[in-house]
């Protein structure tokens, strides 16, 4: 069973708000959720939307087309009447603002909408048989305002509130967790009473009628950038560094609210209290420095941007490269080039991330697909780095980052372990071994030298050529140690059935809309995703070699993960990709399946408003 919900909104009304409300409340009965919300750049007034998939199983995507569209608006109900399905819930007050009359609207938006009024477009969804449910938001706030004795300048506030009271009606599930909902959002009692009046005030009958569900393990909602703070936090990091920047903020933002945590010292063995430093830098090139200096310190560091952050970010990596420094950079991708889309979704820097900064040395490159990936790839990246000395790039698209979604809290734990490097008790910090992999020498505790330039293995500056060609070698190996190391079967997941003749493959966020379009189909299908891209997984050919279709699904033009496949000698057949901004669906990429199966070589997903 799968409901998709949507609510849509003016920026600063409280629609992310409401959402997540609404979404608490159907959690708390029992259903699994996943939620994305869509934002402009902008502080107020823009349009906004969340999306919110209801399912009785764990859900791991959203849909663009709709079962209920609340909006309580006028932009709402023109930017999204086509994608609903069956139920449009819209202000009475609203049914003659003509489309010409909301500025908000982008002129190329508008062009594409064939109505005037609201009305016009409330009386073509009827006509398709979609059922419409006018409420008068003015008359239930001039109660609540009698009621409550407060301006109505006040009570506007709860606008949304009524838009989501009525949606949980219209599922049939008991209001106490919606009132429940609201008592845990709103602190200050005057703002509780108003929303619960409100809520209280609209009645409907259900259409969906489901029924509360038993909960038989503990679950946590959880969204993208929260996981892989929690994920740094229990991977023992002690110096994060960021500058302001979406979507990539939020992470720092909540480590910050959580600086002091408990840790087991490592030499009594006795729980401890500790602080986590976290900076606020200047800029993005002081952030990746700050990092690299915390860390040769010995201290789990990493730093966290998106897109110009990262671009500003790659003279700083490379130096981290050149002298083995164990950072995480948490690398947020939205859309670009230049500010691009700043609160939009991307896939379009793969490439980039791999090749960051000039020269060659080793750059681990991985990539999330889900929340409970984001948590735990946190943790392995902090491994990776410190077991190979050397920059680890942890890729997260804003449509994982701003997406949230209810997970069993066992998912959580499992096979978590830390890795810390091996330490070193002399001054040669860059001592050539088999491996390429020096011991550690921390500053602090030994003489070392540090330098952007080629140097010998005490760090002296070094430009004579024999030591060039070790002390490069000796770099580039732990790559190479790197690859024979990490299990192939670690760096990529096996979905589906690995015998059938169609394969997927695809990475990162479209992972959850790929597996929930696949199981719609009749068609059975080897889905692959790639979870590492730099030591790239070579078994994967193997997988792939026998296969009559290969289809690439990701967020980018160019089909980048397609171009390395072809490196290792994949040849991939068919692609789905998407670069408008906005997030893969089940419901597109299952479409855009269907499409391929019947010879499409290109299909271009463009849902989402």
């Amino acid at each position: 069973m799968k409901i998709t919900w949507m609510i849509g909104g003016a920026q600063g009304t409280g629609v992310d708000t409401s959402a997540n409300i609404f979404g608490n409340a159907i959690a708390r009965a029992g259903y699994y959720i996943y939620g994305n919300r869509e934002y402009y750049s902008n502080i107020k007034g823009r349009h906004s939307y969340f999306n919110l998939t209801i399912c009785d199983e764990k859900a791991r995507s959203i849909s663009h087309k709709v079962d209920i569209l609340a909006s309580f608006d006028a932009e709402t109900v023109f930017q999204h009447y086509q994608d609903v399905q069956k139920v449009i819930i819209y202000n009475k007050g609203v049914l003659n603002v003509e489309k010409d009359r909301i500025q908000s609207i982008e002129p190329e938006t508008a062009e594409r909408i064939p109505f005037k009024t609201v009305k016009e477009v409330i009386d073509y969804l009827e006509s398709k048989g979609v059922t419409t449910i006018g409420i008068d938001y003015d008359e239930i706030l001039k109660k609540v305002a009698e009621e409550m004795k407060l301006p109505l300048s006040v009570v506007d506030r709860a606008r949304n509130t009524i838009a989501i009271s009525a949606s949980y009606d219209l599922l049939g599930l008991r209001k106490d967790y919606l009132y429940e909902a609201l008592k845990r959002t709103f602190k200050q009692e005057t703002f509780v009473k108003l929303n619960l009046s409100a809520a209280d005030k609209v009645k409907l009958s259900p259409i969906f009628d489901l029924k509360e569900l038993p909960q038989k393990k503990r679950r946590v909602q959880i969204d993208g950038n929260t996981a892989v703070a929690i994920g740094k936090i229990y991977a023992g990091i002690g110096f994060q560094s960021y500058y302001p920047i979406t979507p990539a903020s939020d992470e720092s933002t909540f480590i910050e609210a959580h600086q002091e945590v408990l840790y087991v010292d490592p030499v009594t063995g006795d729980k401890r209290k500790r602080t986590i430093v976290v900076v606020q830098a200047e800029d993005e090139l002081a952030a990746v420095n700050m990092a690299s200096g915390a860390a040769l310190t010995g201290v789990r560091a990493a730093t966290a941007t998106s897109g110009p952050g990262f671009s500003l970010m790659t003279e700083g990596i490379g130096w981290a490269g050149m002298n083995e420094v164990p950072i995480v950079i948490t690398y947020y991708m939205r859309g670009g080039p230049s500010t691009g889309q700043p609160t939009r979704t991307s896939q379009a820097d793969l490439l980039f991330a791999m090749h960051v900064s000039h020269g060659e040395f080793p750059r681990i490159v991985i990539a999330s697909g889900d929340h409970v990936e984001a948590l735990k790839d946190a943790i392995w990246a902090f491994n990776l780095a410190e077991k190979y000395q050397t920059p680890v790039i942890h890729l997260v698209e804003k449509a994982l980052a701003n997406a949230y979604s209810i997970v069993d809290l066992d998912e959580l734990g499992g096979d978590i372990e830390i890795e810390r490097s091996t330490l070193g008790n002399d001054n040669e910090r860059f001592k050539f071994t088999d491996s390429g992999i020096s011991p550690r020498l921390l500053l602090g505790e030994s003489t070392v030298y540090y330098t952007g330039d080629e140097h010998n293995t005490f760090g002296h500056i070094s430009e004579d050529p024999v030591n060039r060609v070790k002390m490069y070698e000796k770099r580039m190996r732990k790559l190479e140690t790197a690859d024979k190391e990490i299990p192939e079967e670690k760096r990529y997941n096996v979905y589906g059935d690995l015998d059938s003749k169609y394969a997927i493959v695809t990475w990162g966020s479209p992972k959850g809309a790929v597996l929930d379009a696949v199981e719609e189909l009749d068609q059975k299908f080897a889905v692959i995703q790639l979870r590492m891209f730099n030591p790239f997984p070579k078994s994967v050919k193997k997988l792939l070699e026998d296969k009559d279709l290969i289809i690439d699904i990701e967020g980018n033009y160019e089909a980048q993960a397609a171009i390395l496949l072809k490196q290792y000698g994949v040849e991939v057949t068919n692609y789905i990709l998407k670069w408008n901004g906005r997030p893969m669906g089940r419901d597109e990429v299952k479409d855009g399946i269907l499409s391929a199966i019947k010879g499409e070589k290109r299909v271009v997903l463009n849902a989402g408003s």
